[in-house]
């Protein structure tokens, strides 16, 4: 039996459609905004501040594994209702919600722990959403690309776990936009059109990478193609892409190169 923590996105779905193709037992506890999983026989909708509830549920169901999948969102914490357990760890969620959504997520994990769960990786049942090394274009970056690329690349390795981003774009050696928490699509339209530029989009420092791996999908290169993006830059087996085909397929009929590193 698999505990499943879905949230929003179709990667939850994902995830899902799979455990069922599987024959996998499972159960859900939904985490999305709008309870997206109610129709399912099979899902719970438990309040992070219920942790007792959680503990006793994965219990009854005699569920030593969960995963987490989809954008699960901050909870507002000062209007959660608490039971025992909850009391007792919201604390340490309180403390770790200063340091972003991230540091939340590895706080629910440390809790899982201690209760003798243990969390596996996102795409345990889904390995072919992650990439390995190599190129997947036609196309490949030209050596002033690669010089921009070894310039972001080396922006993410400064970074502090207590930064946000997650992705940035990279033009003439130059970084000229970085991902805050409005998310990749936000920061791309940031962008003057036909800027000829390189997307990188790596795990965030000392993320957790069994969770909220950083993902793309088809319009993320819709994105890049309307705002002149002429590469994408992956970390291997660390990033999610949704629609790989169709992801692929795009960027060679629109000269997008994508490379995983």
């Amino acid at each position: 039996m698999i505990g499943l923590f879905l949230g929003d996105t179709i990667f939850s779905e994902i995830v899902l459609n799979r455990i069922k193709k599987l024959k996998k037992k499972y159960f859900i506890i939904d985490f999305s905004k709008n309870s997206k999983f109610k129709n399912n026989d099979h899902s719970y909708r438990i309040s992070i501040g219920k942790f007792g509830k959680i503990i006793n549920l994965i219990k009854e169901k005699k569920s030593k594994r969960v995963l987490f999948a989809g954008k699960i969102a901050k909870p507002q914490l000062s209007s959660l209702r608490l039971d025992i357990k909850g009391i007792y760890y919201m604390p340490r969620i309180i403390k770790a919600s200063k340091k972003g959504d991230s540091a939340i997520l590895k706080s629910i994990i440390k809790i899982l722990n201690n209760e003798g769960v243990k969390v596996i990786s996102s795409i345990s049942f889904n390995p072919e959403l992650a990439l390995n090394l190599g190129k997947y274009t036609k196309i490949e970056p030209n050596k002033k690309d690669l010089v921009s690329i070894k310039k972001g690349i080396k922006y993410f390795n400064k970074l502090n776990d207590l930064d946000h981003v997650q992705a940035l774009v990279v033009k003439d050696s130059k970084i000229v936009a970085k991902e805050g928490r409005e998310g990749t699509r936000k920061m791309l339209s940031r962008l003057k059109k036909k800027t000829q530029s390189i997307l990188i989009k790596f795990p965030k420092k000392k993320q957790d990478l069994r969770m909220d791996l950083p993902t793309i999908g088809l319009q993320t290169f819709k994105d890049c193609k309307k705002y002149g993006v002429k590469g994408v830059i992956l970390r291997s087996k660390k990033n999610i892409i949704l629609d790989k085909d169709k992801c692929i397929n795009f960027a060679n009929k629109n000269r997008i190169f994508i490379k995983v590193i």
